[in-house]
C-alpha cells in the first residue's frame, strides 16, 4: 500500500520513470504501435497530471473528473452540484472544447498554477459574467477555464471534461487525458446509452486502475427507472464493478438545460454528500486518494512491460527493415565486383567501339562507350536491390516508414549514377594524365626526348583494361608499350582502386538514400532497457 508521504525516493523514481516513458518512440506502424502510443499517452498524463503532483502536495483538493458520452448530462450535472451555472450545457452539444474546473474559493490557488494539467493554459471569467459563461467557441485551443464557487467544499474540485465520444478528435484525446488526472473518476451515462461500448471502455479503465469511481445513471424515465437501473447495476456485477457507487436521476425538465439548467437540489443531494464526505472526512478523503494512486503505481507493473515489449518490437522491426536493404546492396556489390571481372562493361556499344579501336573509334568514343556502360551496370545494380527490397517489404508490416521502392526506372536514380560514374572518368583522365607526363624516354645522349604518350589514349586504354576483362588484354599490352611495364601495373592498380571506390560510392549512397528515413526515426534499443531498469527502481521504492 502507498502512503501519501512526501518520501523524495518515491517521487524521484516515479519522476525518473516519468522521463523514460517520454523518451520512447514509436514510430513504426507496426499492428501493437497504436495501443502501445495510447499507453504512453495514458502513463504521462497520469504521472504528469496526478500521480506526481498528488505525491508532493497530498493535502491538495481532491479532483473529481465527470466524464460521459455526448448529451450524457455532465454539463448540467456540474452546475446542479455547484448550484449556479459554470459550464454551458445542452444534449445537442457534441464538441465540448474547454474543460471548465470548479473550486472554492479558498482553493483556487491550488489551480491557479501548472500543478495539475501544465499542458493547459488557465482562463479566468471575469466576475461580471459568471451568470453567462462563455460559448466553448470562443474558447482558446488547449485551455482549461477555472471558476470559483463558494457552493462548493473545501477539498473538492470538480472538472466538467469534453465528451468522450466527441466528433473532434482532440477532444476525445483531451478528455481522456483529463480522466488521468483525477482522484475521483465520475462516469456519467443515460438510460438510453448506458450499455454504449464508449462508457463501458471508461469503466474498464477506472477498475483496471483500480481507481476511486462513482457512476451517474442520467435521465431516466419514471416509468421504467426501477428496471432500467437493475439492468445497469446487472452489468456492472458482470464487469467486475458491483461495489461501485450509483446514483440514479430522472429524466425532468431541466435535463435539457430550459430554465435556469439546474436540475433540483433533490436530484443531485446524495451525489454531492458523497462527494462532500470524500473531502471533508479525513478517512474517507485518505482512502480515496490512496485508492487511486496505488492503483496507477500498481497498474505500472502491467503497463511498463508492455510498453517496453513494444518498444522491443519497434527495435527488432528497424533491425529487420535495415537488415533487407543493407543485404539487397551487399549482394548486388559481390554481384558488380563478379561482372567486371568478367568484362561485362565490354558489351553493346562498348565492345563494338573497341573492335573498331583505334582505326574507326577514336579514345574519347570508346571512353563514352565504356563509361556509359558501367553507368547501365550500376543502374541495373540497383534495380535489383530495390526490387529485392520490394519483395522483403512486403512481408514486414513496418516498412511503411520507409517509404515505396523507387524502383530502376526512376530517373533520379538514373542521374545520380551517371554523375558518379562521369566524376569516375574525370579522375581517370587526370590520373591517366599525371602518369603520361611523368614518362620519359631517352633517345640517346644528348638527344631530344622523344614525344610524351597521349593523355586520352592512356585514359582510354586503361578504361577498356579496367572494365574488358580477358577480351581487353590487347589494352593492357599496349599501356605498357607506351608507359613502361613498371608504370602501367602501377597506373592499373590504382585505376583498379578507383573503379571499385566509385562502384561502393554509387551502391553506399543509393543504400544510405533508402535508409534515410529509417536513421531520422531513430529508433533504438536503449529505451526498452531504460524503461525496465528506471521500473525496477520504483518497485523498490515502493
Amino acid at each position: 500500500m502507498v502512503t501519501l508521504d512526501a518520501r523524495p525516493q518515491l517521487i524521484d523514481a516515479l519522476s525518473a520513470l516519468r522521463d523514460r516513458v517520454a523518451a520512447v518512440r514509436l514510430p513504426l506502424p507496426l499492428p501493437d504501435a497504436p495501443r502501445a502510443r495510447q499507453t504512453r499517452t495514458e502513463l504521462l498524463a497520469q504521472l504528469d497530471d496526478y500521480l506526481v503532483p498528488r505525491l508532493k502536495d497530498p493535502d491538495a483538493p481532491l479532483l473529481a473528473v465527470v466524464g460521459g458520452s455526448t448529451g450524457a448530462g455532465k454539463s448540467t450535472l456540474v452546475n446542479s452540484l455547484v448550484g449556479r451555472r459554470v459550464s454551458e450545457a445542452g444534449v445537442l452539444r457534441p464538441t465540448t472544447r474547454t474543460p471548465v474546473l470548479v473550486c472554492h474559493p479558498e482553493d483556487q490557488h491550488w489551480f491557479a498554477g501548472l500543478r495539475v494539467l501544465p499542458q493547459l493554459t488557465r482562463v479566468w471569467l471575469p466576475q461580471a459574467d459568471e451568470d453567462h459563461p462563455g460559448e466553448d467557441g470562443d474558447a482558446e485551443d488547449n485551455a482549461l477555464r477555472v471558476e470559483t464557487a463558494a457552493g462548493l467544499p473545501r477539498g473538492l474540485a470538480l472538472l466538467d471534461a469534453p465528451d468522450i465520444d466527441s466528433l473532434v478528435v482532440e477532444n476525445r484525446l483531451l478528455a481522456a487525458e483529463l480522466m488521468c488526472a483525477a482522484d475521483i473518476w465520475v462516469m456519467v451515462t443515460t438510460a438510453s446509452r448506458y450499455a454504449d461500448a464508449v462508457p463501458w471502455h471508461l469503466l474498464r479503465t477506472a477498475k483496471e486502475y483500480d481507481a476511486m469511481l462513482v457512476t451517474v445513471l442520467d435521465r431516466v424515465p419514471h416509468q421504467v427507472i426501477g428496471e432500467v437501473s437493475r439492468q445497469y447495476g446487472a452489468l456492472l456485477d458482470r464487469a467486475g464493478l458491483g461495489d461501485v457507487p450509483r446514483f440514479t436521476i430522472p429524466e425532468l425538465p431541466e435535463s435539457t438545460g430550459g430554465g435556469s439548467g439546474l436540475l433540483p437540489e433533490s436530484a443531485v443531494a446524495a451525489l454531492r454528500g458523497w462527494l462532500a464526505h470524500r473531502a471533508e472526512d479525513p478517512a474517507a478523503r485518505q482512502q480515496a486518494v490512496t485508492r487511486t494512486a496505488t492503483g496507477v503505481i500498481d497498474s505500472l507493473d502491467r503497463r511498463l512491460p508492455e510498453l517496453a515489449g513494444a518498444v522491443a518490437a519497434q527495435y527488432a522491426a528497424a533491425v529487420r527493415l535495415r537488415a533487407a536493404v543493407e543485404s539487397a546492396y551487399r549482394r548486388q556489390g559481390a554481384r558488380v565486383r563478379k561482372e567486371l571481372g568478367k568484362g561485362a562493361v565490354l558489351a553493346g556499344d562498348a565492345r563494338a567501339r573497341w573492335r573498331a579501336y583505334p582505326r574507326d573509334s577514336t579514345a574519347d568514343e570508346l571512353l563514352d562507350a565504356l563509361t556509359e556502360s558501367l553507368a547501365a551496370l550500376l543502374h541495373c545494380a540497383v534495380s535489383a536491390a530495390e526490387e529485392s527490397i520490394r519483395d522483403a517489404h512486403r512481408r514486414e508490416p513496418a516498412a511503411g516508414a520507409l517509404g515505396p521502392v523507387s524502383g530502376g526506372a526512376d530517373r533520379a536514380v538514373a542521374e545520380r549514377v551517371g554523375l558518379e560514374v562521369r566524376h569516375w572518368r574525370r579522375v581517370l583522365e587526370e590520373l591517366a594524365e599525371e602518369e603520361a607526363r611523368a614518362v620519359e624516354k631517352p633517345a640517346g645522349r644528348g638527344a631530344a626526348r622523344a614525344a610524351l604518350p597521349d593523355a586520352e589514349t592512356v585514359a582510354a586504354l586503361l578504361a577498356a583494361s579496367l572494365l574488358g576483362g580477358r577480351r581487353a588484354r590487347p589494352a593492357g599490352e599496349r599501356l605498357a608499350e607506351l608507359l613502361g611495364a613498371q608504370a602501367a601495373l602501377r597506373l592499373r592498380d590504382k585505376g583498379g582502386d578507383l573503379v571499385l571506390t566509385h562502384v561502393d560510392r554509387v551502391l553506399h549512397a543509393e543504400r544510405d538514400r533508402r535508409l534515410a528515413p529509417l536513421d531520422a526515426l531513430d529508433v533504438t534499443p536503449e529505451p526498452q532497457a531504460e524503461l525496465i531498469a528506471a521500473l525496477s527502481v520504483l518497485q523498490k521504492e515502493k
